[in-house]
């Protein structure tokens, strides 16, 4: 008789235990490509989401301890390249893909958690013109936050020292590389800011490769930059290399010597300068001058004619013209009036009674009141009557009336 074994019984937890030692021997150090759904960043630190393909999905957790390594932010819709352990979730019995590293597929990591920063800080408007401060034309004190041995500083300092050696520099040396360099370039903003007596800051570093580049894309500089109070230029790496400090300085200089170069004129541009500045201040004001020597002597004009005095010789010249002119109005006037006066007096001559009685007639008047008699029906016999000659007067009394035949 053959004794028959007995069937080897699991437990549920002893299974899936078996399941996940299984899979994460057959599955370990793979890479995994699909688009990231379901995404959640949970309070604790850990990233959770749902890898998919056009036919399958399987779910994922990126712990806290390697999602701190990441550049960008994850986000529903990217395509990723996933690189971990497929294991098995025991409470659930779930098998799920545990995250040790990952990164977009067709885009580097470096170059999304560039554009995710830039698009967030120009929506908050850290990159707004309007908040940017102007660049003092010469400045008396400069800081410079670079590499102490590197290019960028004896690129900057040749240039100053050819286009106007007495500008005073201070060099605040930082790394500009690697992890540390963001929280140095930040410590060394802000304790420019703290000390103060600096009129502008150059942060700078020569050219490189996004890596290399990529303390200045920090968004911890970005915002140590934009908190400044002194005006900052940014000059990092080459002239075709933009970083976010390029984007949220007051300007970007394309390198550190084209920093330089904006941050102090030559000194012979500025002596041409303010030569030609003399020459039309001195223009202006001798135009100006001009102007108001001109208007002193109308205001002396106009105060003379309102001088009390001035104004009573004024008015006793006018008032002597006005008697010159008055008397000669009043001799020619008198000769006129002299003229048709003799006119007048030879005309009342010719009308006058006398110059008839001159002639051989005489006045009868009616005594006693005088009144002169023109008809003889007038009168009475024994009227008296006065009869006025050319020379000397009758007195008749009428003894006889003849009506006219």
């Amino acid at each position: 008789m053959v004794a028959v074994t007995p069937p080897k019984i699991y437990t549920v937890s002893d299974l899936t235990g078996e399941i996940r030692v299984l899979l994460e021997d057959s599955f370990s150090g793979i890479w995994i490509e699909g688009e990231v759904s379901n995404f959640h960043h949970h309070s604790s630190g850990h990233m959770y989401f749902t890898l998919k393909d056009h036919e399958s999905q399987i779910r994922a957790v990126m712990f806290r301890q390697q999602n701190r390594q990441l550049r960008f932010q994850p986000l529903d819709g990217l395509a990723m390249l996933l690189y971990g352990v497929l294991s098995v979730y025991e409470r659930r019995g779930e098998y799920q893909v545990i995250v040790e590293y990952m990164e977009p597929k067709g885009l580097g990591a470096l170059q999304l958690a560039f554009e995710q920063l830039k698009e967030r800080l120009q929506a908050e408007g850290l990159f707004d013109d309007s908040r940017k401060r102007p660049i003092p034309m010469l400045p008396g004190r400069i800081g410079v936050i670079t590499s102490p041995t590197g290019a960028a500083i004896r690129d900057i300092l040749h240039v100053l020292r050819r286009r106007f050696a007495g500008v005073d520099v201070l060099i605040y040396p930082v790394t500009v590389q690697g992890d540390q360099a963001p929280p140095e370039i930040v410590d060394a903003i802000r304790e420019l800011n703290r000390r103060g007596g600096l009129d502008v800051l150059i942060v700078a570093r020569g050219g490189g490769s996004i890596e290399d580049l990529w303390a200045f894309n920090e968004e911890v500089v970005a915002r140590a930059i934009a908190e400044s109070k002194i005006p900052v230029i940014s000059a990092v790496g080459h002239e075709v290399d933009y970083t976010i400090a390029d984007f949220v300085a007051d300007l970007r200089a394309p390198t550190p010597s084209a920093a330089a170069e904006l941050v102090v004129s030559k000194k012979d541009e500025l002596a041409q300068r303010l030569d030609d500045l003399q020459a039309r201040m001195s223009g202006v004001i001798r135009s100006r001058l001009d102007a108001l020597i001109m208007r002193v002597g109308g205001l002396e004009r106009h105060l003379r004619l309102l001088n009390p005095m001035e104004r009573i010789r004024m008015q006793r010249r006018r008032l002597t013209a006005l008697w010159k002119d008055l008397a000669g109005w009043a001799d020619r006037r008198l000769v006129v009036v002299n003229g048709e006066l003799k006119a007048a007096a030879g005309k009342l001559d010719s009308l006058s009674p006398l110059a008839i009685l001159s002639r051989g007639y005489s006045i009868c008047m009616r005594l006693p009141g005088h009144e002169i008699v023109k008809e003889s029906a007038e009168l009475l016999v024994g009227d008296e009557v006065e009869v006025r000659l050319h020379r000397g007067r009758l007195h008749c009394d009428v003894r006889e009336i003849a009506a006219e035949a």
